[in-house]
């Protein structure tokens, strides 16, 4: 393996030019800046990254704390977060919580000993509840769900309103009976609950029911199989999340039902199967590039000004209307 004298001595420059081209000062001609690279190329010369975040302390990695990556929602926020701090020559260390705070904390730590730069983070409502007291000098960067920390910026979606225009399109297409299944793990499901029963008292109707439940699959299927073998059944199911979604398509299609001739079906965020499946799901789609890029360049203005005012950006869902919820 090459080593940053073997680039100094093919470029015929000291070492401490090689270092100063490879951190991009300025205070390097261009000329011997291109024999630089050059030479590095040549060498497939490849910086000691841990080195270096020693010497100048700052690391060339951020961590991302995601509570399902099985959720498409954070697997596309993770490819987005990695497209972003890969443009600016950082590594990504991704780390899975499933909801559970013991693992949060664990993974924090964990984070905080490898010295990364910064940290996003999808906190559930336990741990984001304590997450203001908990001893970190790492900068932090929310997403999807609302904390009490000051010095952290914050990046999440108008989740009252997704929940109400969602709601509102299952109304305007004349279904009355309408349950909600909402997940029990952070902020996000009950202020989409929130604009759903917004929706339903502006036109005096009342929840055909209400369920919040672990954001999974299985529950999902298994509060559907509950509702459906009532005497009196929903004409339409409003889901919090796509993994509900799966669970609820999944148990109507084995009660040998039809959607939505039977029971509508909406919910949230885009996935590959709820556009492949016949009819496809109605739902609310989230701006999950603009989510991670911008939490990632957030984390990096964090990181060079680290006392700067915090900001909170909140994004628009965009509403896809699909063949699920088709007017009866």
């Amino acid at each position: 393996m090459p080593s940053i004298k073997d680039v100094a001595q093919a470029a015929g420059v000291s070492t401490a030019t090689v270092s100063r081209v490879l951190a991009n000062t300025s205070r390097v001609s261009d000329e011997t800046r291109q024999r630089v690279l050059e030479a590095v190329e040549q060498l497939s010369y490849r910086p000691n990254l841990i080195a270096r975040s020693l010497r100048v302390q700052k690391s060339a990695k951020i961590g991302l704390v995601v509570s399902d990556i099985r959720n498409p929602f954070f697997t596309a926020i993770g490819r987005a977060v990695e497209d972003a701090a890969y443009e600016q020559g950082y590594s990504v260390l991704m780390c899975n919580t499933d909801e559970n705070p013991e693992k949060e904390e664990l993974y924090l730590n964990v984070l905080h000993d490898e010295n990364v730069a910064g940290i996003i983070f999808s906190p559930t409502q336990k741990f984001g509840a304590k997450l203001s007291t908990f001893n970190s000098n790492i900068p932090f960067v929310i997403i999807d769900r609302v904390v009490n920390m000051k010095q952290a910026d914050m990046v999440l979606l108008d989740n009252v309103t997704a929940g109400y225009e969602l709601a509102e399109h299952l109304i305007e297409n004349g279904y009355r009976k309408i349950a909600g299944l909402f997940g029990n793990a952070s902020t996000t499901a009950p202020e989409r609950n929130q604009g759903w029963l917004k929706a339903l008292r502006e036109h005096q109707l009342k929840p055909f029911g209400e369920y919040f439940i672990p954001p999974r699959i299985k529950q999902g299927y298994d509060t559907t199989l509950a509702l459906l073998n009532q005497a009196e059944r929903p004409d339409a199911i409003f889901t919090s999340n796509s993994l509900l979604t799966a669970g609820v398509f999944q148990a109507i299609r084995d009660f040998k039902l039809m959607v939505p001739n039977d029971i509508a079906l909406v919910g949230f965020d885009e996935t590959t199967w709820g556009e492949l499946v016949d009819p496809p799901i109605t739902l609310i789609a989230q701006p999950t590039e603009e989510i991670g890029r911008t939490a990632t360049e957030l984390l990096f203005q964090r990181i060079e000004e680290p006392t700067r005012s915090p900001k909170t950006v909140i994004l628009k869902g965009k509403l896809l209307a699909r063949g699920s919820s088709a007017k009866r």
